[in-house]
């Protein structure tokens, strides 16, 4: 059954915004790990597990959780967490409180490699995504960013702690 207020394809300027976000969709995650790749041997993905569990209280968070951070399966994630596990940055233990599920917890190492990965990531996201924007264009990118997330899902993604007001805007 289809609403006849939907269009039946996408043309002129609505067209060209999709191309536009599609193409950044695309683009953007190979951008992003190619810096941390080629001085860390750690993708984007990766270091967004090392970034969660250092946020996280203890520095550990369940696997499932941070699958839904990640929206990742727990299969992805898995072989992501063995992999890092495997350098000696996350060790994974039976969670104390329920024994069914599993604890991801970031290790020394791991705190370690964070600390050293994260200005190389900050300094790529700075230079592709936030050094062409305007202070206002970076506020509408956000707003825009947290609709769609919205549209897409009522639960909410990962949000970083708020800022203070030294941090601007």
């Amino acid at each position: 059954m289809s609403d006849a207020s939907l269009p039946d394809r996408l043309a002129g300027a609505d067209l060209t915004t999709w191309a536009a976000l599609a193409t950044v969709l695309e683009w953007l995650p190979p951008a992003l790990d190619a810096p941390l790749v080629r001085n860390f041997d750690l993708t984007h993905f990766e270091y967004g597990i090392l970034f969660a569990l250092a946020d996280a209280p203890d520095h550990a968070l369940k696997m499932t959780v941070l699958a839904s951070y990640a929206n990742s399966s727990l299969s992805r994630l898995s072989r992501a967490v063995a992999r890092i596990e495997g350098r000696g940055w996350v060790q994974r233990s039976r969670d104390p409180l329920d024994g069914r599920s599993t604890l991801a917890t970031l290790t020394q190492a791991g705190l370690e490699m964070l600390e050293e990965a994260t200005p190389v990531h900050a300094q790529t996201v700075t230079e592709l995504v936030l050094e062409p924007l305007t202070n206002a264009q970076r506020r509408q990118l956000r707003e825009i960013s947290l609709r769609i997330q919205r549209a897409i899902r009522e639960q909410e993604g990962w949000q970083p702690p708020r800022p203070s007001s030294s941090d601007g805007d």
